[in-house]
């Protein structure tokens, strides 16, 4: 006789752009992958009651709420999904871990490294299972450049990691004075909000960071607070304007303990680029690429193809044998930005049923903090800065 399965409810803190994606992520998830427990959107958590039950119609929650601690603490909550602004991250967590309650966190984990090691604490002495939402490592091409690193595809050594993440919403100057431009609610600019994808990238692809240099940006000192933007005002007002406290844009160079050189980028100022993310991996033997507005395309070069059949193929990661895609469709029919969080939580939910955390977790998410600090540090210093 078949047992049937456990039921995984969902309390989600948070319901705008990230709310969208993890509520499409955590409904699809055990629709396309075979998981040992079904998920309920049980609970959807916000600020404003209007707004909130909006959201909850829209996104197909069971039930909406405002006081995001009742949500923690509610028994009949199995997983605590924290999409919020940087700034309260912590404090969810924190009483997450204390109700023992799975705990799935979006990046950065934290405003500093501070309080990513309290979270990381916190989870370690509930032993409750914990991931950092990093969704570019559940691209298909993503997960196959790991797989082909590993085995060796790329030679013995790692000679190069170069980056970019480039976007352009805020390169209007009378776009308005949003929570992402400040440092008390977003911790950091470009630099944590997108230069922490590609670090994570580096880490998971090449290795850990052992040294950074970098200098940072912010472009626009000051811009329209909300209320006068939305009454139309805008800069060309030279009224009611605030502070811009974050980096518009980051460079650095760096060096990974196993020796391979890095170079990154992040910027909102790239005019035309809406989500631009490149990466291109050389090593001893060959080299991979991959740009994110081609996702389904990992780029690859071997040196050990005879002279008239070098250069760079196309490898269309859609077959059966790729990682992720035998739960999607047929070779050829590609998928999207959505799927890279289905593909996450499927694994975050077999997670919570065995009891283990799988990567990236808060470890990683420290360690990520811990590179986005060294980067900053240097910047202000103008020095090399070891991790």
């Amino acid at each position: 006789m078949t047992m049937p399965k456990p039921t995984l409810n969902i309390g989600m803190i948070g319901y705008n752009f990230m709310g969208k994606a993890h509520s499409n992520g955590w409904r699809q998830a055990p629709k396309f992958f075979d998981l040992p427990a079904d998920v309920n959107l049980h609970t959807i958590c916000g600020r404003t009651k209007k707004s909130v039950e909006a959201a909850r119609k829209r996104l197909g929650w069971q039930n909406a709420s405002t006081d995001w601690k009742s949500v923690v603490q509610d028994p009949a909550i199995d997983v605590i999904d924290v999409c919020t602004p940087n700034d309260s991250h912590c404090e969810i967590v924190l009483e997450a871990a204390r109700h023992g309650k799975a705990i799935l966190c979006e990046k950065p984990l934290a405003l500093n490294v501070a309080e990513c090691e309290k979270m990381l604490a916190a989870v370690k002495k509930a032993k409750v299972v914990h991931m950092i939402c990093q969704n570019y490592r559940r691209i298909p091409a993503i997960a196959l450049a790991k797989k082909m690193i590993e085995r060796g595809d790329l030679g013995d050594r790692i000679y190069h990691f170069r980056a970019r993440y480039a976007q352009d919403w805020i390169a209007d100057p009378n776009f308005p004075l949003v929570w992402r431009l400040q440092a008390k609610i977003a911790g950091s600019g470009a630099h944590g909000d997108i230069d922490a994808h590609i670090i994570d990238l580096g880490r998971y692809l090449v290795g850990e960071f052992k040294e950074v240099c970098g200098l940072m940006e912010t472009f626009i000192k000051e811009r329209p607070l909300l209320d006068q933007a939305a009454a139309g005002l805008g800069a060309k007002a030279g009224k009611k304007l605030g502070k811009v406290t974050v980096d518009d844009a980051v460079s650095w160079i760096g060096r990974f303990k196993n020796g391979a050189l890095a170079n990154l980028e992040a910027t909102r100022f790239a005019r035309g680029r809406k989500n631009h993310i490149t990466l291109e991996i050389n090593g001893s033997k060959g080299s991979l690429a991959f740009n994110f507005e081609d996702m389904n395309r990992l780029q690859f070069f071997d040196s050990t193809d005879s002279g008239d059949r070098q250069g760079f193929r196309d490898i269309i990661v859609t077959e059966d044998t790729h990682p992720y895609t035998g739960a999607w469709w047929p070779p050829g029919h590609i998928i999207g930005y959505e799927h890279t969080f289905v593909n996450t939580f499927a694994d975050f939910v077999k997670a919570v049923v065995s009891g283990k955390s799988t990567e990236p977790t808060f470890q990683d998410g420290l360690q990520n903090e811990k590179v986005l600090a060294a980067v900053e540090k240097s910047a202000k210093s103008r020095s090399w800065v070891k991790i």
